[in-house]
């Protein structure tokens, strides 16, 4: 995950600190070093001043890993500081790796969650982020529109966010754009989304600009505005048309509408313009998406202001207002034309250009949205992967069961998208990850032990799949996770140290009939057995089934163990045999461990033999 801070730049000026920013997830990614720690393996030695050597570094990177003195840093970088919306994250280890602290950018820089995920994998490393927005446990303002894609507008920022931090109201009056952000506040958060006398700030979420010019007077509440990419613009042009005169009649023409063009998501037209060179340019310089539609797809748009002549010309009555229609669909949800077509000259520009703007409900991310299929473990934080709990620190949202939710909520960050589902609704969980992700947020689906081990993981590559995924986007990635049988076994000793295998007595998606099967030939394979989902409060037979089958190819002194909530605060653990185990004393959170015909138990730890003590080194 540190790859999402590329390129960035980390510098170690001790052994121990090396040693300890080695510990990072950082292939390929080598360590600038002083000459005395030239002979180190995987650094690369600085050999003038690193106050030289940084100045030449610093605007090639993103982000910068120091692991010296808090105050040393502070002194390097001081001359390099311009503005927290262009400055790189910087992040300062301590040699001893007990600290990771966000220096500097750290919401538009990602300084924050760079410490948050290098403290993730360094054990026992605590990140420090003394914004006042994460002790408020809040989005910091200027980030707030960031997963989705937003841009920022104008406005007073920094007054905005001392007015969150002294615990002052802001007005937020949001017009267009997903609000899923609203969802997810703390109860005491700042904003307030109805009309009030009361505020001392405000937010606009807005396609439009500012009627007046910011920064307003001083006697005025500070304002900021957020626009999402939520209009389209279709472009008509006759064939040589300057990028200038594209540029000038869509900046005139949303002046003329209140319009901001840092709302734009998209330009659209008609396939023949595919090459039109000063369309292209202008797209290039935007960064802007160029949406192309044949004729007789844009034909089959009704409009306002067809027309007969354009029909002639391209077999369509309509290409800007057609085209800005059929881009805004992109969210598949109906928009509206907001600005029918106006015909754009320019004194001493060759052409014309035509210009229709619609507005989609839903913005444009502008991204690839990635879901990473994440297994907690049995549930207790220690027990999560570095990767695991990475992965999970830097995501837009989380999906998952509460219960599941509930045990990792001391690694969530302020402004995520936290959403629950109960047990049961694994399919909507998995769908709706799947339509976020298509939308452009970064998804981690929880799943407890491992994801691919009755998790979600399975799932929700089985839905991909049946809604055509070119396996490519959204991108996926799995992060293992301790499993309930591992757990479970650790707990009471060695069980599975011979050939084992598992088995869910749920039969809400298996057949029971192919699950006796599976118990009968497991039994009699003489393998160790971990029962899954043993019994719920309306499927109690199940168990005594399995319990049965056993008993006619096991001794009936067979070791059984009953770990239900491996690792966590109400753990529960029982050693009994096949014979004496009681269903009455399992549910959904036990995992059952069943000896084969060697296991045994010995001071209270069950033990299954691998055959070393037979076994002959020839």
């Amino acid at each position: 995950m540190l790859a999402d801070f590329s390129p960035f730049a980390i510098i170690a000026t001790s052994l121990a600190g090396v040693k300890t920013i080695q510990k990072l997830d950082i292939e390929n990614t080598e360590i600038w070093v002083p000459e005395s720690l030239q002979e180190l393996r995987g650094t690369r030695v600085y050999r003038e001043s690193l106050k030289s050597h940084l100045a030449n570094l610093w605007q090639y990177h993103r982000a910068f890993i120091f692991c010296l003195a808090t105050g040393a840093v502070v002194r390097l970088i001081a001359p390099l500081l311009q503005n927290k919306s262009i400055d790189p994250a910087v992040v300062v280890v301590d040699e001893s790796g007990k600290f990771s602290i966000s220096l500097c950018s750290g919401h538009q820089g990602g300084g924050d969650n760079l410490a948050r995920l290098i403290a993730t994998q360094i054990p026992d490393c605590l990140p420090i982020i003394m914004g006042s927005a994460n002790n408020l446990d809040l989005p910091g303002i200027d980030i707030l529109g960031v997963p989705f894609g937003w841009n920022r507008g104008e406005g007073d920022w920094t007054g905005v966010s001392a007015v969150a931090a002294c615990g002052g109201k802001i007005q937020v009056i949001q017009e267009v754009g997903s609000k899923l952000w609203q969802n997810h506040l703390p109860d005491s958060h700042p904003f307030d989304f109805d009309e009030s006398n009361n505020s001392q700030g405000q937010i606009f979420i807005t396609a439009s600009s500012p009627l007046i010019p910011l920064p307003l007077s001083s006697s005025s509440l500070p304002s900021v505005y957020w626009h999402p990419k939520v209009l389209w613009v279709g472009i008509g042009c006759e064939r040589g048309v300057s990028q200038k005169l594209i540029s000038t009649a869509i900046t005139e023409i949303f002046k003329q509408s209140s319009l901001s063009e840092a709302a734009i998501a998209g330009i659209a037209t008609i396939d023949l313009k595919c090459d039109e060179v000063g369309l292209l340019e202008f797209c290039q310089h935007r960064n802007l998406l160029l949406l192309t539609y044949s004729a007789e797809v844009l034909q089959t748009v009704a409009v306002p202001n067809p027309s007969n002549a354009v029909e002639s010309e391209v077999g369509t009555p309509s290409v800007a207002e057609a085209a800005a229609l059929l881009a805004q669909k992109q969210d598949r949800e109906e928009g509206h034309l907001i600005v029918p077509k106006q015909i754009f000259r320019l004194s001493g520009e060759l052409g014309a250009v035509t210009v229709a703007v619609a507005q989609g409900k839903q913005e444009y991310i502008g991204s690839n949205g990635k879901i990473l299929l994440v297994g907690m473990g049995p549930g207790s934080l220690l027990q999560m992967t570095p990767a695991a709990r990475g992965a999970i620190s830097v995501v837009d949202v989380v999906i998952g069961y509460g219960l599941y939710i509930d045990l990792i909520t001391p690694i969530l960050r302020p402004g995520q998208i936290i959403e629950t589902l109960p047990i049961s609704h694994e399919r909507e969980r998995a769908n709706r990850a799947i339509e976020l992700a298509e939308w452009g947020l970064n998804i981690a689906v929880v799943s407890s032990g491992d994801c691919g081990i009755y998790g979600m993981g399975g799932l929700v590559l089985e839905e991909l799949k049946n809604r055509g995924w070119d396996g490519k986007v959204p991108e996926i990635q799995v992060f293992p996770g301790l499993t309930a049988l591992q757990a479970a076994a650790a707990r009471v000793g060695t069980p599975l140290m011979h050939d084992f295998c598992a088995i869910s007595l749920s039969d809400l998606l298996t057949p029971w009939e192919l699950i006796e099967k599976r118990l009968e030939a497991a039994a009699l394979g003489d393998f160790v057995v971990a029962l899954y989902n043993p019994r719920s409060q309306n499927r109690t037979q199940q168990l005594i089934i399995a319990r049965d089958i056993f008993l006619k190819y096991r001794n009936r002194n067979t070791p059984v163990a009953l770990v239900k909530s491996a690792y966590r605060e109400d753990e529960q653990i029982i050693l009994t045999t096949i014979e004496k185990l009681l269903p009455s004393s399992v549910n959904m959170l036990t995992t059952l461990l069943i000896g084969n015909q060697s296991t045994y138990m010995y001071e209270n730890w069950m033990i299954t033999p691998r055959g070393y003590s037979g076994f002959k080194n020839i």
